[in-house]
């Protein structure tokens, strides 16, 4: 295979991919199969392997570092394949091809620097590792790589793809994109790498909306069916964790299809590469965002660069290969047939390299390079440390062990203790899984004076702690959308009020708002779910806040307040009035055959009840709710019980009409007290019991509406409750009978006619006021209630009083005992 070769006191090989493709061939078994052949000559590539040679030979001029010990070097070609890979690895770790019979056989390399991919590394890891040959990677990321139970001897000096996809996770979450695609080598690196970044922006509650899979070996009509989804979906947003040899394919065919206005996130195999970086592509792929590992300028290394010559060493690998590349002619060598080189022009020798102005020699934002030359350093200093004993500074006396007895096992420990600081004050160490510390910076494509820049914008750190820290200059990008962040969501974010419903059949980032139901809110946006209100607040129009509900109870600013106390103080004033009249014609006949006492009695207990709906009106407390209640069952059981006296003493005076009677003199005004005194003295007592045991009480009631809360009182006692209204039945029955039996009574004025009436219209008014009362929603309860008071009031007063009244002030000349009781009269004579 073709090298680049030093030899050494020390041997280290190094593999890269100088050229980036493999020309493939079947073998027919017939004969010897032929030599690899590769195409795709990569600059960036040969550039790290000169980069190598440059940091051996400033190891072998450092008097510090292994002095007295020379470092050789062979460094192979892999083209970018895992099957050629491996052969340049067993070439190197097998020795030389010819050895004196009495000689050792040491291993032909004491170390390898090797790959660039990652599916390269895992052929060389997993073959070498067994045999304990330490192996630097300077560019594979796959954090499958630090798996050490697999790959013991495996390290690296670029941070795992472990880091890299929680950056880019980081980086996404700070943009808010949701709805993002996902391109992917066929190969470790690609799935490897996205499989870690889906389960961190899983975390997140990203969705990936595809992933398209791409390698530099895929066919034509592959590459337009990953371009075809591209086109298809809806993300603006796609990462492309491959490869620049593998994606530059696909970046060709998206710029041909004019296919813009997505922002692209790349990982570090490609934002900084050279080929893809230019005007054209930048067509498609300007304002790409990815991170890079830290750059740093290697003095002198540019003047090592431009000293490259085929002149020099002839039988060096590549090297005609890189000057037909950068002079643009074929260098003619002493003793070469020129004839079979028609097709390319000859130089004439005196070409030179030191004024080129190529982007190879731009050595101040080295990045790879930097980790090809940190592995040169750290296997140094393991070697060092072996050699010596002593690490690099300190005086050594003598060496402790002989080069041709270091074993590449020696180096795999020596390496894994490695730390140092070197001349660029970065501090070189791997940890337990061979990785170094994660470090990236943020890299942004911008296009300056007509060239594609990569424009360091930001930073991103790692933590032992598993935290990190992403800083980023947002207002110094350039987007591919313009200077606006790009968006990219499957849905809306759903505003207040509303929530998020799954579609059925879609990822999680792709849903529909559903209005929050009548007392949920959603008072954030994207909210998964509605709150409920608690019991006392609902929601608003919007769903988006609680407010209280609507207090609601009967006022006295309100007309039916105004109505009610108006009427109940007009009731009250009428009962006055009449009670007033009534003192005022105590002795003309009317009023004396009315029973005077008891019509005072039953007035004032009337006027009692006329202002008993007054304590239903007002804000319910707990005086209020008592006094409700047992004010109304009281003064309408000494209302009852004034009439039940009356319609006794009517009863009576009939009977005494008869010759002979035994009622007469018998039901007096002692009597007629005891009867209203012990009938109002029950219900008295059933009201102290009922306030004592289980009084009523302000409540809150939910029930009537979801929008209001209606503040009434408690009964507390059902039972208590239904006492009190029963016994005022039971009342006012026992005097609807006894007036009903004494209604054809002969007198001109017979007053049970009147009591009859009335209590026709009070069982009437109660007996509605039960359905009534029960199916009326929260204040109108009270109001029910309240009509029934007063309707049953006003019927005692106008049937039993308003026909006197109308004798004793409209038809003063009927007030006379002859009137009166005249009927009575004939019958005596």
């Amino acid at each position: 295979m073709p090298s680049l070769f030093k030899q050494g006191d020390i041997m280290m090989g190094g593999i890269f991919p100088v050229f980036n493709k493999e020309i493939s061939s079947t073998s027919t078994f017939k004969s010897e199969p032929p030599g690899v052949k590769c195409a795709g000559f990569d600059l960036r590539a040969f550039r790290w392997t000169q980069v190598m040679i440059f940091a051996i030979e400033e190891i072998n001029k450092d008097p510090a570092l292994l002095p007295n010990i020379s470092l050789g070097y062979r460094i192979l070609n892999s083209c970018a394949s895992p099957t050629n890979t491996l052969r340049a690895a067993l070439a190197l770790a097998s020795g030389p091809e010819e050895i004196e019979l009495n000689s050792p056989c040491p291993p032909a390399i004491s170390a390898l620097i090797a790959e660039s991919g990652s599916s390269q590394s895992l052929a060389v890891a997993g073959t070498l590792g067994p045999f304990q040959v330490p192996i630097v990677s300077y560019f594979s990321t796959c954090a499958c790589l630090s798996d050490k139970a697999k790959y013991p001897t495996f390290l690296r000096t670029i941070p795992s793809d472990y880091f890299q996809a929680k950056a880019l996770a980081a980086l996404v979450k700070r943009f808010g994109w949701q709805w993002i695609g996902a391109i992917q080598s066929d190969n470790d690196y690609g799935r490897n790498g996205i499989l870690a970044f889906t389960e961190e922006v899983k975390k997140l509650g990203v969705c990936i909306a595809f992933v398209g899979t791409i390698l530099r070996t895929y066919t034509e009509d592959k590459i337009l069916d990953v371009v075809e989804i591209i086109k298809q979906s809806s993300v603006k947003v796609i990462l492309a964790f491959v490869p620049e040899g593998d994606f530059y394919p696909l970046m060709k065919e998206i710029v041909k299809q004019n296919i813009t206005g997505i922002q692209w996130i790349a990982s570090e195999a490609w934002i900084t590469a050279s080929r893809p970086s230019t005007p054209e592509i930048y067509q498609a792929f300007g304002g790409a965002l990815g991170f890079v590992v830290q750059k740093m300028a290697i003095p002198n290394l540019k003047q090592f660069l431009t000293g490259i010559s085929p002149y020099t060493d002839p039988s060096a690998a590549f090297v005609r290969d890189f000057w037909e590349i950068m002079v643009g002619c074929r260098p003619v060598l002493p003793g070469e047939d020129t004839g079979t080189e028609a097709t390319t022009e000859k130089c004439t020798g005196y070409e030179t390299l030191m004024n080129s102005r190529d982007m190879f020699f731009n050595v101040t934002h080295l990045r790879v390079s930097y980790n090809v030359y940190k592995a040169v350093y750290a296997i140094a200093h393991a070697l060092h440390q072996l050699v010596f004993c002593k690490p690099v500074g300190e005086k050594t006396v003598r060496s402790c062990l002989n080069t041709s007895e270091i074993q590449p096992k020696e180096v795999t420990d020596q390496l894994h203790r490695v730390n140092f600081r070197n001349q660029f004050g970065d501090d070189v160490f791997f940890d337990v899984n061979g990785d170094p510390p994660a470090s990236y910076d943020i890299i942004n494509w911008q296009l300056i004076d007509g060239q594609v820049q990569h424009v360091t914008l930001g930073h991103f750190s790692s933590a032992a702690n598993s935290e990190y820290k992403l800083s980023i200059r947002e207002e110094e990008i350039v987007w591919r959308t313009g200077s606006m962040v790009p968006t990219s969501v499957c849905s809306n974010v759903c505003p207040a009020g509303t929530r998020k419903a799954q579609i059925k059949g879609k990822p999680t980032c792709c849903f529909d708002c559903i209005p929050c139901a009548d007392g949920t809110i959603a008072n954030s946006t994207g909210a998964a779910d509605c709150t409920p209100c608690t019991q006392e607040y609902w929601s608003n129009e919007r769903k988006d806040e609680c407010i209280p509900k609507t207090i609601e109870f009967l006022t006295y600013h309100e007309p039916m307040g105004i109505t009610i106390t108006v009427v109940s103080l007009l009731g009250a004033s009428l009962s006055l009035a009449t009670m007033m009249v009534f003192i005022r014609f105590r002795q003309t006949p009317v009023v004396k055959a009315s029973n005077t006492e008891l019509s005072c009695f039953l007035l004032f207990a009337l006027f009692l009840c006329f202002l008993c709906p007054l304590t239903f009106i007002g804000r319910p407390t707990v005086w209020t709710c008592m006094l409700r209640h047992t004010a109304f069952g009281v003064t309408f059981a000494l209302c009852i019980s004034c009439v039940l006296g009356k319609t006794i003493v009517v009863v009576t005076a009939f009977k005494t009409t008869f010759p002979g009677s035994k009622f007469a003199g018998k039901f007096g005004l002692a009597q007629q007290r005891i009867i209203v005194f012990s009938c109002t003295l029950i219900q008295i007592v059933t009201c102290v019991l009922w306030l004592k045991l289980n009084p009523p009480f302000p409540d809150m009631v939910f029930r009537y509406s979801n929008k209001k809360i209606v503040l009434e009182c408690n009964t507390g006692s059902d039972v208590a409750f239904y006492a009190v209204f029963g016994y005022i039945g039971i009342l006012a029955i026992i005097c609807l009978v006894l007036a009903f039996l004494a209604r054809k009574l002969p007198d001109n004025f017979n007053e049970a006619k009147f009591i009859t009436f009335s209590m026709l219209i009070f069982c009437a008014v109660w007996i509605t006021f039960i359905p009534a009362y029960v199916s009326s929603p929260g204040k109108f309860t009270v109001a029910v209630e309240i009509f029934a008071i007063l309707s049953s009031a006003f019927g005692l007063l106008i049937s039993i009083f308003a026909p006197k009244c109308y004798i004793i002030l409209i038809k003063p000349e009927k007030n006379i005992k002859k009137h009166v009781m005249g009927k009575n009269m004939n019958h005596n004579l």
